[in-house]
């Protein structure tokens, strides 16, 4: 019984992370953001995928940070100073699958109010 309520939800991840991925790139000039997070780490990266290369990251786990909303805002913050040093202010959001709540909302607020647009 358990094994597959664990199928579904895992299928139901991958169909809206292909629902999410399908409508958004990311170029040098406008990246795309996406964030990964475990039950223990939240981590984010700029993507230039007509390059296939990440332009800049924000790890949580070398930072010394957990998943939680405030931690969160801090890598936001981390990844907003990289971003602008790089000379990038604006941004594609993918939120990779996961709903917009919680951790990955703090983390997309956080990155608005540092001054980057999305």
């Amino acid at each position: 019984m358990l094994k597959s309520i664990q199928k579904k939800k895992n299928r139901v991840y991958a169909q809206r992370k292909r629902r999410v991925r399908g409508r958004i790139s990311g170029t040098q000039e406008l990246p795309r953001v996406t964030v990964f997070r475990s039950n223990k780490h939240f981590y984010a990266q700029a993507i230039d995928d007509t390059k296939g290369h990440t332009l800049v990251y924000a790890d949580g786990c070398k930072l010394g940070l957990k998943a939680t909303k405030e931690d969160a805002q801090k890598v936001a913050e981390v990844l907003a100073e990289k971003l602008k040093e790089a000379g990038i202010e604006s941004i594609v959001f993918d939120r990779n699958g996961y709903l917009y709540h919680g951790v990955v909302a703090s983390f997309a607020d956080a990155l608005r109010n540092a001054g980057i647009k999305f």
